[in-house]
């Protein structure tokens, strides 16, 4: 079976970790912590990183740090993965569904104004399937109204906006390093951001809101959302081998798209002139999807169908119309995406899917 997607670990990680778990700081505490912040505002060009458990647990505190609150509404896009909602949720605020674009997949700016009210505290723009959104009107509409901006970058690092890495671009970015993510600590976060106070009150809550000069002096309602000192071990490692995983990723999406370029009944993943995408799923839109699904299973081509649009799930129940969402969730196929893909499976898959779905141009 050819993985959706797998972790690429080596020789440099298992040497941080034998070194970390010999040093006896295998908990928060440790200096692998340190140097993996350290070194991955060095790639975004931030001035802080304030890493956390999980992706989920990077958003909360985001919107915690920010201040959102019970009665409070955020607006996120239709199609993300569940978290981003499930994280606004935790502040007991309002997620606010907006459609996305059918060219690139993100929210779509236009439908943004629309939803804000006078509850309105903040903009989460999530950059799907590595695609960046389009910040600039966001950025204004957000400026406009007063509101913050928190980027879901989770399945985005590395893709850059009008020449700038997304995560950068707003008052928090967060960011996941789950095992299929481009770089992984196995679980783990990062909130990034260069606003002084914003980092200090992350670090603050993030460490049960502990006094940082006076030992079990709790301030506020903190959190628990430490990395460990193994993570960051593996993190620091994966993260100095991450320009290398991005142009893999990017070479990949080459190749699967001038294999994949002559069929009619395909919908490659886009790119926009002012994105630079990291491709972190190559994504395409098929009709009868499940059923391609099914085929490419028999042939050991394992996949994955695009998010449930959130309207569509119990929790976060919408009857507004979101057409967009709605197709590119019925349509979406994720193909295989590791690091560790060969040219080789690449047109394996490709050959497959051309002849499950047909129609040359």
């Amino acid at each position: 079976m050819i993985p959706v997607c797998e972790p690429n670990i080596g020789r440099e990680e298992l040497e941080n970790i034998t070194e970390a778990v010999k040093s006896g700081w295998i908990s928060s505490a440790g200096e692998f912590v340190e140097k993996f912040e350290k070194e991955f505002a060095r790639f975004l060009g931030v001035k802080h990183a304030i890493s956390t458990s999980s992706g989920t647990t990077a958003l909360h505190l985001a919107l915690s740090a920010l201040g959102v609150k019970p009665g409070d509404e955020v607006i996120i896009p239709d199609l993300t993965f569940v978290a981003t909602a499930h994280a606004i949720r935790h502040c007991f605020a309002k997620p606010v569904l907006v459609d996305v674009t059918r060219s690139y997949w993100c929210i779509n700016p236009d439908r943004i104004e629309e939803k804000i009210t006078d509850k309105t505290k903040a903009i989460v723009p999530v950059h799907l399937y590595g695609n960046p959104c389009d910040m600039k009107p966001i950025l204004e509409i957000a400026e406009k109204h007063g509101l913050f901006v928190v980027e879901d970058a989770a399945e985005a690092l590395g893709s850059e906006y009008m020449g700038r890495k997304v995560g950068s671009f707003g008052d928090i970015g967060c960011f996941s390093f789950y095992g299929n993510k481009i770089i992984t600590t196995g679980e783990g976060g990062m909130c990034v951001t260069n606003n002084d106070d914003l980092a200090e009150r992350m670090r603050l809550l993030r460490n049960q809101a502990m006094h940082p000069k006076r030992r079990y002096y709790h301030v506020d309602v903190g959190y628990n959302y430490r990395m460990t000192n193994v993570q960051a071990a593996i993190g620091l490692a994966q993260v100095r081998k991450l320009d290398t995983f991005i142009a893999i990723k990017r070479a990949n999406a080459r190749l699967y798209s001038l294999l994949l370029s002559d069929c009619d009944d395909i919908v490659l993943h886009p790119e926009e002139p002012w994105a630079k995408s990291t491709f972190w799923m190559y994504s395409v839109l098929v009709d009868k999807r499940d059923k391609v699904m099914l085929e490419l299973k028999k042939e050991g081509i394992d996949t994955r169908p695009f998010f449930i649009p959130m309207h569509q799930l119990p929790p976060y129940h919408d009857n507004n119309g979101y057409p967009a969402s709605d197709y590119l969730g019925m349509h979406g196929l994720n193909l295989p995406s590791s690091t560790r893909l060969t040219d080789d499976e690449v047109s394996f898959v490709c050959e497959k899917l051309l002849k499950i779905v047909g129609g040359k141009r």
